[in-house]
């Protein structure tokens, strides 16, 4: 400290500080306080012994100057440095304890400089941790106003879609009625709080209630809200989908909210009666005639709670921690969505495969895969050992156990030779064992090991061993690090010898301690052939006959993929005609040129006429696999030398070029491609985290190197599935607001238009989340008011790379002319391809259409997703802001 800064001393005061300093320096400390030889250190008779009166309290004013400022450059008072001390446990040191070379019951120097420092300022650490929380509080609270605001504008947006606004005016009533309800409940929420504080004890604040700083409201919100504004905008198409998602989203909110639930219930009575409220209420206000047609029986609506509830437990009991409550929640509204309302042939295959795979793998290899994770969790040191079995003879191991039975003698001659005699009282007579001289060390014998006595053929035995003894300069390993006193007892089974408690592993462990590790390897195998041919069952005999039957109109479907994936191509036709195979595999039918409606665009012209629509599927899988080959190299050459967060990028970027230019040619094929990848992907991960051979482990290793810290969280990795999700949930959407085309076997499988909306997960996942990941964590310096790990940079990025993307998709959808929801058309003139093709080109009706009324709507849609994906903490970006996104684009009617 400066001199300037130093108060002035008087005589007196000089000299007791100075007193008081010579004291320090003993204690003084450097940052390499030990690096010194023995001799240098303090003895313990020469340690200070410390007077009864207080230590004087010591300020950064006291503390002694240097010229570097800090303690580190005074060698001198190195010299009087005590050894390290041991911190033994609170309360075993006494205040009045003398200094010695081994411990000091008091704090540092540094510890009282900086208590001293505080105190002189004036400052408690209390009150800053108090006034931490609250500036964190206020910026939390901020946060989520934000969050809700932006919810709120969705909502209006979806509201004043003319699509949305018929079945708004429907059910417009019932939903504010719900709100309202739900709105009261959460004002009775605090006061329920403080009631249940009251009868407990007398609290020490009048309104005992605290908000955390760390509240989510994600529960609250999104669970509820997302699944109406949704069923609002696809109602058009898809028949009573606004009342059924309206009991859903109050059975998803917290139990907690409802009186009369308890936190044990698997099922609350008070809940299920407050979700029953739509039904209630549909009965009481007066609808229009229409609202009724296509409703759910009230039978169904009312059992939607037990359906929720239960299936969120399965879920639960399948993903553990992996997910969070919203993410939960707004999966087990889905797949009963997808359960109930499914119509279209790409919902009815992902139905089947995700209801009728779920629920056949946890019927038939729900407790083998547990067994299978059970044994994988035992290791290999606490099998069994296998026995060596005994080839006869006189050998090692039988010696061995003579020598260790109780009616062993050890003699010792004159020479150094020990005679080992084994003598049965019951025969008088010895019989002399000769053996091969063999060397043996004096403490190889077990102690403990009883032997029964020889058979009768051989009453006794004298075997004698001569070694030498081990000299003084030869060194013994010790098997102990105390020597033994006597002889040891039997080992605990319940604490380890230490005295510590074992920890004791679950009964479901403990079942394979029996095998050993040959038997659990075999085991293992077996287990991993069950489930791959239960899985193999449940495709070919369960899901297989569901599709025939209610996706394919009878349709065999392997002969359908067949027919739908190489119908094109002559050959392939040549020998289904040849081998009489027509009723099993379905040709499509070809085309003539004057049967082609061009009216659809210039790319629809070629998909059906210049190509084929099955060459074109082949054409665009093996343009996937391109990417995939090409993005996959990318990746393994950046592992060495980018961190995992750049790698992981790369597969963004491979959905962008996989699907942002394939996804309007043929949505119907991109979305039944999506629907069997994620059930692939769902098959791969379950085969990861049972730990059965042999796919376990390749697995695991190649997703190790891109896991990140959310896909710790528990036993699913979920980031490749949520990207693939956060891409086809969008698709899958639009599709069902689209009205369905088709003839023959492929009826249900075409759609005439086509809509922005449908690149939006593409968009957002692939370019705006890479974008914000990318620039922000390299270039974001100014963090959100709210903290955390977003920066004003990144959702910057992320704003301008998703307006760039829906530019991009806007722009390809108007080029290749195809027949859009908003315009009846894609400017296409009619006639051929040439004709389509000029007509999108005409840059005045482009910049009107574009520059004027649809850019700006894209600009609100992208900086609405961004500041979602800045705002959002109780859910995954990659599902729930391309769903935002998608909403605000078809809010919009871009």
């Amino acid at each position: 400290m400066p001199e300037q800064l130093q108060p002035p001393l008087n005589q007196t005061a000089a000299e007791n500080a100075d007193d008081d300093l010579d004291t320090l320096r003993v204690l003084s400390r450097s940052p390499h306080p030990y690096h010194r030889q023995s001799f240098e250190l303090l003895e313990p008779s020469d340690c200070l012994i410390p007077s009864h009166e207080p230590f004087p309290s010591l300020g950064k004013d006291s503390t002694p100057p240097s010229d570097s400022g800090t303690e580190a450059d005074d060698e001198h008072f190195l010299k009087g440095l005590p050894a390290p001390k041991v911190r033994l446990h609170k309360g075993l040191r006494g205040k009045n304890e003398p200094l010695s070379g081994t411990s000091t019951p008091w704090l540092s120097p540094a510890v009282l400089e900086e208590e001293g420092r505080k105190t002189a300022l004036g400052i408690n650490h209390g009150e800053k941790r108090v006034a931490a929380e609250r500036v964190r509080r206020r910026k939390e609270v901020t946060r989520r106003i934000a969050e809700v605001l932006l919810l709120g504008f969705q909502g209006g947006i979806v509201v004043l879609n003319p699509d949305a606004q018929p079945y708004v005016r429907i059910y417009g009533k019932k939903v504010l009625a719900v709100i309202a309800m739900l709105l009261g409940l959460a004002a009775l929420y605090p006061l329920r709080l403080a009631l249940w504080a009251y009868r407990r004890d007398t609290p020490s604040k009048a309104l005992p209630i605290r908000v955390p700083a760390t509240f989510d409201p994600a529960p609250l919100l999104y669970p509820f809200i997302t699944p109406v504004l949704i069923s609002f905008l696809v109602a058009q198409n898809v028949k009573g989908v606004v009342l059924p998602n309206l009991v859903l989203g109050i059975a998803a909110l917290p139990r907690a909210l409802f009186p009369g639930s308890r936190y044990w219930e698997s099922l609350s009575s008070s809940h299920w009666l407050f979700s029953c409220t739509p039904l209630f209420l549909d009965r009481l206000m007066a609808t229009t005639p229409g609202s009724q047609q296509g409703e759910m029986s009230a039978e169904v609506l009312v059992l939607l709670y037990p359906l929720h509830q239960t299936l969120c437990l399965i879920l639960h009991h399948l993903t553990t921690t992996s997910l969070l409550v919203a993410e939960l929640q707004l999966l087990s509204v889905a797949l009963i969505n997808l359960l109930l309302l499914a119509t279209s042939p790409q919902a009815v295959i992902l139905q089947a495969v995700l209801w009728g795979g779920g629920i056949g793998l946890m019927v038939l290899s729900g407790h083998v895969i547990q067994w299978g994770i059970s044994l994988a969790r035992v290791p290999k040191w606490r099998f069994k050992r296998s026995e060596i079995p005994s080839k006869g003879g006189f050998g090692f191991g039988q010696l061995k156990r003579m020598l260790s039975s109780p009616n062993a003698r050890r003699q010792r001659s004159s020479t150094g030779e020990f005679t080992y005699t084994f003598s049965d009282s019951a025969q008088s007579t010895d019989r002399e064992l000769t053996t091969k001289p063999t060397t043996l060390r004096a403490d190889s014998f077990s102690e403990n090991e009883v032997v029964p006595p020889p058979t009768p053929d051989a009453p006794s035995s004298a075997v004698k061993l001569s070694f030498a003894e081990p000299s003084a300069s030869q060194s013994v390993p010790r098997r102990r690090t105390l020597p033994s006193t006597g002889k040891p007892g039997p080992r605990s089974k319940s604490s380890t010898p230490s005295g510590r408690r074992k920890r004791s592993a679950s009964s479901s462990v403990r079942a394979f301690f029996s095998l050993t590790h040959k038997q659990a390897t075999l085991r293992k195998w077996m287990y991993s052939s069950y489930v791959l041919t239960s899985i193999i069952l449940i495709i070919f005999l369960g899901i297989r006959t569901y599709v025939q039957y209610y996706a394919l109109d009878g349709n065999e479907p392997i002969g359908w993929a067949l027919g739908y994936l190489f119908g094109g191509l002559s050959q392939f036709r040549f020998q289904v005609v040849q081998h009489d195979l027509e009723k099993w595999i379905c040709l499509p039918f070809r085309l003539e040129p004057s049967d082609v409606q061009c009216s659809s665009g210039w790319i629809q012209h070629l998909r059906q006429f210049s190509f084929g629509e099955a060459n074109t599927r082949l054409i665009l899988s093996g343009y996937w696999l391109t990417i995939i080959a090409f993005g996959l190299a990318i990746v393994f050459s950046l592992s060495p030398v980018c961190e995992v967060d750049t790698r992981r990028k790369v597969f963004h970027f491979m959905m962008v070029a996989m699907f942002l230019p394939t996804i309007y040619i043929d949505p119907t094929y991109i979305a039944l491609a999506l629907s069997l990848m994620l059930a692939i992907f769902l098959l791969l991960d379950l085969i990861r985290a049972s730990q059965l051979p042999p796919l376990s482990g390749p697995i695991a290793k190649f997703l190790t190197p891109y896991v990140d810290g959310r896909d710790l969280r528990g036993p699913v990795v979920i980031s490749h599935i949520f990207l693939l999700i956060g891409c086809a949930i969008p698709l899958w959407l639009s599709l069902a607001g689209l009205g369905r085309e088709g003839e023959g076997y492929v009826r249900g499988w075409e759609v005439r238009e086509r809509e922005l909306a449908m690149v939006s997960g593409v968009v957002c996942v692939g370019l705006g989340d890479a974008a914000a990941s990318l620039i922000g964590r390299r270039w974001g310096h100014r963090k959100w008011l709210w903290g955390g790990g977003k920066s004003i940079e990144g959702s910057v990025a992320f704003a301008g790379a998703v307006f760039l993307g829906l530019g991009v998709g806007g722009g390809w959808l108007r080029l290749g002319g195809w027949e859009t929801v908003t315009t009846g058309g894609g400017g296409g003139d009619g006639g051929g391809g040439h004709e389509s093709l000029m007509g999108v080109l005409d840059v005045g009706r482009l910049y009107r259409e574009w520059g004027r009324e649809k850019a700006p709507r894209m600009g609100v849609c992208s900086v609405l997703a961004s500041l979602t994906e800045a705002v959002l903490t109780g859910g995954n970006d990659n599902v729930v802001v391309p769903v935002v996104l998608w909403g605000c684009v078809r809010g919009l009617e871009i």
